[in-house]
């Protein structure tokens, strides 16, 4: 009889711990499919947001070319007003503003002796992305556009100007591609002290390992420059550039876009001194450069600044073409030279725009292939979750 009483509670303590395992099962894997299907519901609104942000201009649709239009946008939006499909503006990307801006977004520093730098004021900030898109305290994003094909521009030791143009894909070089240059120098001045702005052209093709080079035995290596190069292959296209920017005895030049308002650009060129105050004279062109990378002047300034009058605006009209900036100035000994697009494609700047996706335990991506101008680009979205279930991204 006891021994039955025995058998009877061991069996009951095998039934009892059969049953917590099952439900401990059961538990385990109701859990990981309902963060399965969260996880997918997340890189569904991923895919359905990038779409969102890239197949329409926004409202109103002319909101990157005129500032005055950033207070009134009620639908946020990229694409190029006047295309369809994966096609952005080069303009509204200007205006992305960065979370450490402060007077001016920063899209690009002396990057390559090129400046980006747009007053904050003409930006549209994160947080009223967020609202626009209906996804703040629910998501955080970051956006980043970047070149398909990258362009680098480097100088090689030598004592007349050579540059290497190097033209790689996704971890391929570009090999037999054809790559269209413009070059601007300054190394002599007028009567009046300003800098001549001279200019030329022509066609490389790259090597095998995707490597072109221009010589140019009549300049020096110190001779101020500006070079942008266009490598195209296969129907797409990818750009780079190099300026000369040297600081002189009386420093050099920082170009800052005051504004871009219906085809109009307001642009302050101010002296950044390093070893002095003295006068530095600059003759400051702006180029169009539309799809057949033939440019097309539309503008030329010439000035000085000084302690006296530190900076000087200029007025350009634009007429809402994509274009750049060459400023060449000089001392009156040294020269220099920097380069400002309006309109990222101009000089392929990437862009990145959003919240900080470091540290995220889960997030979902999703990739477009897109046209800025006639530029590949590749627009990678990064979004995650502020209050999902069992996952803190």
């Amino acid at each position: 009889m006891a021994g039955a009483t025995i058998d009877h509670l061991v069996a009951f303590t095998i039934f009892l711990a059969a049953i917590l395992l099952f439900v401990g099962f059961y538990n385990q894997m109701n859990q990981t499919a309902i963060v399965y299907q969260y996880h997918r519901y997340i890189a569904t609104k991923c895919s359905d947001i990038l779409d969102s942000i890239l197949l329409n201009p926004g409202s109103p649709p002319d909101w990157g070319i005129s500032g005055s239009s950033i207070q009134s946008l009620t639908f946020f939006g990229l694409q190029d007003p006047e295309f369809q499909e994966y096609r952005l503006s080069p303009f509204s990307l200007m205006r992305l503003l960065s979370p450490s801006a402060q007077q001016y977004n920063n899209v690009s520093w002396n990057v390559n002796g090129g400046y980006l730098l747009v007053q904050a004021s003409d930006c549209i900030s994160y947080h009223n992305v967020t609202n626009l898109l209906g996804i703040s305290g629910t998501y955080d994003f970051q956006l980043a556009i970047t070149p398909t094909i990258t362009v680098n521009i480097s100088m090689v030791t030598s004592a007349d100007l050579k540059l290497k143009v190097q033209a790689y894909g996704t971890g391929f070089p570009l090999s037999n591609a054809y790559v269209n240059y413009l070059v601007f120098w300054s190394n002599t001045k007028t009567a009046g002290n300003y800098p001549v702005l001279n200019f030329t052209s022509d066609i490389l093709q790259t090597d095998s390992s995707g490597n072109a080079f221009a010589e140019f035995p009549y300049l020096s290596n110190q001779t101020a420059f500006t070079f942008i190069a266009k490598a195209y292959t296969g129907g797409i296209s990818g750009i780079g550039y190099l300026s000369q920017d040297t600081v002189t005895g009386a420093g050099n030049l920082i170009p800052y876009v005051q504004s871009y308002d219906s085809g109009t650009a307001n642009i302050m060129l101010a002296q950044n001194p390093q070893t002095g105050m003295g006068n530095l004279y600059f003759n400051a062109s702006f180029y169009a450069l539309p799809d057949n990378f033939v440019p097309i002047q539309a503008g030329s300034f010439a000035g000085t600044v000084n302690t006296a009058t530190p900076n000087q605006n200029l007025t350009i009209a634009t007429n809402s073409q994509t274009g750049f900036l060459v400023v060449p100035y000089t001392d009156g000994s040294q020269y220099g030279m920097v380069i400002t697009p309006l309109g990222v494609d101009s000089t392929g700047v990437p862009v990145t725009f959003g919240a900080d996706v470091s540290g995220k335990e889960w997030v979902a991506t999703d990739l477009r292939q897109v046209l800025i101008g006639n530029i590949a680009y590749q627009a990678k979205l990064s979004l995650w979750s502020l209050q999902g279930y069992g996952v803190t991204g």
